[in-house]
């Protein structure tokens, strides 16, 4: 059985050779380099473009303005804005597309942009902090204001309570791979080399924008260098590449840089979050209220659904949940990885280690207290939990109870300990797949689904050999082609559940025709040699549908169930006291997530989860110029990320056993981004242990801490 085997991964190769062709890998006979050019301030009107100098230098095909566009078709979801670039003289963010200069080279048509003249009437921009505050909209499957109990009632019964404010700024993804699209059309139909997340989003965007038929859109995407969440939605460079490509009748290619991904893709949102928690002197929470204010634009706004996990983490009579959006002249924000819980773990587990301190409570302990046994919100039942069993399995490996007898110095660095509570939203996507069985005893999986790094492609393989009881060199699959069978999409946390559970499916369907045509039962079938029997070949189809056949189901909505996953987080940390430096020292993650189909790349997800919540925690902020309103350091040498030299090698995983039949037929839930949940609060709450300063301002600096110390 190769499902729970850490096997590596099957795209591999194709990687460490250089054989794995990324979207702006790809050329054709032809084709044009388009260079988009972005608007100098951040809100105005175009008063006039001058083209002269840009169609003088050599190599230049053509330079694009509003005047050469197509009237778009009013867009939504899955677009990353709904308002599109080069539709009209107005400019709501420093960085929208005006222009697209067309170019037999790349460095031609670089060049060339900087010659496109671009005159502005200028208005004062509206920046973070000054804005019109209004109340987030409502509707959406997460975010709606939430209330249960009497909030009032609940904190004057409490022997503590807390009241605090905890702030984010904004922070870019920054993937490794910048996104990048090719377009080519053979009459009424294009193909785009894209990079993406979820090639099935391109034809609906391009069919609300430009009318195309879904068949007449076809993306190939095999593999995507990274993207965590920032090419999970299309954006307007993907239709403005089309775009071009059609006017020229040339293939166009356009890879956006480093710079253009801070304002032309998307980022995490800043956000401030309020959090009062009152409780019992035992630990049991009598009142808990989370409101969040969310920056976004003015014309086309966004807000973080934060205030889930005030719903859905603890045991509590009385929960007040509000979500408010600050209008300025940002860019679009969007998900992140770890979106929703990342940043309301953030605030609420915060929270939670103070309200801990202040009754006098082991942090764990009050966690304890306040577990949900079901879910706050609704009341049902857990699809499948485990998290007190991942809590003591954290405790114990960590050395939680004992941690007050070791060393509180070592050196010039002061040790503390903190932990948080991990948690994620289950967000399942419907799914389809096929699997071919052929009589030299091959099965090939076939489905769109793209390949960002994390390993599924390995895991889909897993499910498939051990649903038809092959081995896993006799599996192979195919994928990052919108003609195969419509995948789920790689966000959210959720290909395993969704594309995986299609490709049991498909899988057992293939086995069950197989038996039929020899007359056997399915169960203890020899594939191998009921193929060689019939030396036929059979065609399996899969597909995971959703209650209501809904396009997205968030935490076991329409269901009987509630689903999450879960997990305890401990870190210990290190504090230069001279010089306000923090340093990560170990940590130990426990997760209740459902079934492992592969320890090897789960545990690289996890590692990789705790790193993305280090970050967070004490290095990553991106900057905001408020005099001209735009981005600062928009590349990476000017940002601070995490590198080898910042992360211990001391950084431990465990998965507690489980299987949950509800959530997905592979037992599995989401893994991705539930690692990255509760370390940024742990960080924080470490810091504080060692020496008694509590930061409440992401990343945590040496600027926010000194005072303290010195004041200590």
């Amino acid at each position: 059985m190769s499902a729970g085997q850490p096997i590596s991964r099957v795209e591999g190769p194709l990687k460490v050779t250089g054989s794995a062709h990324y979207a702006a890998d790809n050329n054709l006979p032809g084709m044009v380099h388009g260079v988009l050019v972005g608007a100098p301030f951040a809100v105005g009107r175009i008063s006039a473009i001058n083209t002269a100098g840009a169609l003088g230098m050599p190599g230049v095909v053509r330079v694009l303005t509003r005047a050469d566009m197509p009237k778009f078709g009013k867009v939504g979801e899955p677009a990353g804005v709904f308002r599109l670039p080069m539709q009209s003289d107005s400019i709501e963010y420093e960085g929208e597309p005006v222009a697209i200069v067309l170019a037999e080279t790349l460095e031609a048509g670089e060049a060339a942009a900087h010659m496109v003249e671009i005159s502005m009437e200028r208005c004062t921009p509206v920046a973070p902090g000054n804005g019109k505050l209004e109340p987030a909209p409502t509707g959406g499957p997460m975010g709606d204001p939430f209330s249960k109990g009497d909030l009032a009632e609940g904190l004057s019964r409490s022997a503590k309570h807390v009241r605090q404010t905890y702030t984010q700024p904004g922070r870019h993804h920054n993937p490794m791979e910048t996104s990048a699209t090719l377009a080519f059309w053979q009459g009424e139909k294009v193909t785009l080399y894209d990079a993406v997340q979820h090639g099935a989003n391109v034809p609906i965007v391009f069919g609300q924008a430009l009318g195309l038929k879904p068949e007449n859109v076809h993306v190939l995407a095999p593999h995507t260098g990274g993207g965590f969440g920032c090419k999970g939605y299309v954006w307007p460079h993907q239709l403005l590449t089309a775009v071009a490509a059609r006017i020229v009748g040339r293939p166009v290619k356009i890879s956006l840089t480093r710079a253009q991904m801070y304002t032309m893709v998307t980022y995490q949102a800043i956000m401030r979050q309020e959090v009062q928690l009152g409780a019992a002197a035992d630990g049991q929470l009598t009142a808990l209220r989370h409101h969040v204010i969310t920056v976004c634009p003015q014309g086309d706004i966004w807000s973080e659904p934060s205030t889930e996990i005030a719903k859905t983490l603890y045991a509590c009579p009385a929960i007040l949940t509000s979500q408010t959006i600050e209008l300025t002249n940002v860019s679009k924000p969007n998900p992140m990885r770890a979106p929703v819980e990342g940043p309301g773990s953030w605030a609420l587990e915060s929270a939670m280690d103070e309200l801990a301190l202040a009754l006098g409570l082991d942090p764990l302990d009050l966690r304890i207290a306040a577990h949900a046994d079901v879910d706050p919100k609704e009341g049902k039942p857990w699809s499948s939990k485990k998290l007190l069993e991942a809590y003591e399995a954290g405790a114990q490996r960590y050395g939680w109870r004992t941690r007050s007898s070791r060393p509180r110095d070592d050196g010039p660095w002061r040790i503390g300990h903190g932990m948080a509570t991990a948690t994620m939203g289950n967000f399942r996507f419907p799914a389809e797949a096929r699997v071919r069985l052929t009589p030299d005893g091959h099965a090939s999986i076939e489905c769109s689904s793209q390949d960002i790094g994390t390993g599924t492609q390995t895991v889909f393989t897993q499910i498939a050999a051990e649903a038809l009881g092959l081995p896993f060199a006799q599996v192979s699959i195919q994928w990052g082609d919108s003609a195969l069978p419509t995948a789920g999409p790689v966000y959210g946390s959720s290909a395993t559940m969704g594309t995986g559970g299609a490709i049991l499916l498909a899988a057992q369907d293939a086995k069950a025709k197989l038996a039929q045509r020899v007359g056997a039962a399915a169960d203890g079938l020899d594939v191998i040699a009921a193929l060689r029997k019939t030396n036929a070949e059979f065609i399996g189809e899969g597909k995971f549908t959703l209650p209501g056949n809904a396009p997205f189901n968030a935490d076991g909505a329409d269901t009987p169930y509630a689903m999450r996953t879960w997990g305890g987080i401990f870190v210990e940390v290190g504090v230069d006291r001279d010089f306000g430096l923090i340093r990560l020292r170990r940590a130990v993650g426990s997760y209740s997530a459902g079934r492992i189909i592969n320890p090897k790349t789960a545990r690289s997800q996890m590692i990789g989860g705790v790193i993305w919540g280090w970050g967070m925690a004490a290095l990553e902020q991106s900057q905001f110029e408020p005099t001209y309103g735009r981005w600062l350091a928009k590349n990476l040498s000017n940002v601070s990320l995490p590198v080898n030299a910042d992360i211990p090698s001391d950084i431990e995983i465990h998965f507690v056993d489980e299987f949950d039949p509800h959530a997905s037929p592979t037992g599995a839930r989401g893994i991705g981004e539930l690692a990255a949940t509760g370390i940024a609060a742990a960080v924080a709450n470490a810091v504080y242990d060692a020496v008694g300063v509590r930061v409440r301002d992401l990343p945590i600096t040496p600027a926010k801490l000194l005072p303290g110390i010195a004041s200590g």
